[in-house]
């Protein structure tokens, strides 16, 4: 018998193929649901975004709105129910809004009642179009006025105001080709703007051959109205309104 020949040598095993550093990583391919089976999803690790500080607020001007950096508009109460919805007492430093609510409807009732003041002062024509004249004149006479009476030039504008707005006047009816007075109630508005008109007219006309500055005559004006008093061109005219409304009930 031949003799059986030795078995071939056992060769060792390779090693596995080290991955190249650009190769990238095989994602295996998600699990699909086959019929009768659920479909096991892998939590992807959450990583927490660091969380933004919030903004700091902006710091506001620590200092009070005081018109001309003086008077403080919050201490002026209103006593005439009728006419507090029109007069506007917001704070304010320079009562100068350039004109914001000439062309709006009622938008003269949104204005400061101290910058109302300065534009009626600028009727006549000695005084049309110098703003800054008519600044420095309402200024000039609230300081007058708070060192003749130790009170809010402010709140006495108000009383004079509120004494000085008519109540009463009238308007004509045509009956076939007479025409008629009638007294009609004045609204709110125009009570305002009557008031303010009068008093600055009436402390311009007060200038005419008199040695007196404007702003001593819009000082005298004022603090005779908010008295009632008759030499005040404001309360004359109020006064004759009403008696004339009053005869044509």
């Amino acid at each position: 018998m031949e003799p059986e020949p030795p078995p071939p040598p056992e060769t060792p095993p390779l090693p596995p193929p080290e991955p190249s550093p650009s190769a990238t990583p095989v994602e295996p391919a998600p699990a699909t649901e086959g019929p009768g089976e659920t479909a096991v999803a892998e939590e992807a690790p959450v990583v927490e975004k660091p969380k933004k500080e919030p903004k700091k607020p902006r710091k506001r001007p620590s200092y009070e709105m005081k018109l001309f950096e003086t008077y403080d508009l919050t201490e002026v109460e209103i006593h005439d129910a009728g006419l507090a919805k029109y007069i506007n007492l917001s704070p304010i430093v320079i009562p100068h809004t350039g004109g914001r609510w000439a062309n709006k409807p009622f938008g003269k009732a949104k204005a400061n009642l101290v910058e109302r003041l300065i534009n009626n002062m600028m009727r006549t024509e000695n005084y049309t179009g110098k703003k800054a004249k008519s600044y420095r004149v309402v200024r000039t006479a609230f300081a007058i006025i708070a060192e003749r009476t130790n009170k809010h030039p402010v709140q006495i504008l108000v009383d004079a105001i509120e004494k000085a707005a008519p109540r009463e006047e009238i308007t004509r009816l045509r009956f076939g080709g007479i025409s008629v007075p009638r007294a009609v109630d004045v609204a709110p508005s125009r009570r305002l703007d009557l008031a303010l008109r009068n008093i600055c007219v009436g402390a311009v006309q007060a200038t005419f051959k008199n040695r007196k500055a404007v702003e001593e005559c819009l000082a005298d004006e004022i603090l005779m109205a908010a008295k009632g008093d008759m030499q005040s061109s404001a309360i004359a005219k109020k006064e004759e309104l009403e008696r004339i409304a009053a005869s044509a009930r």
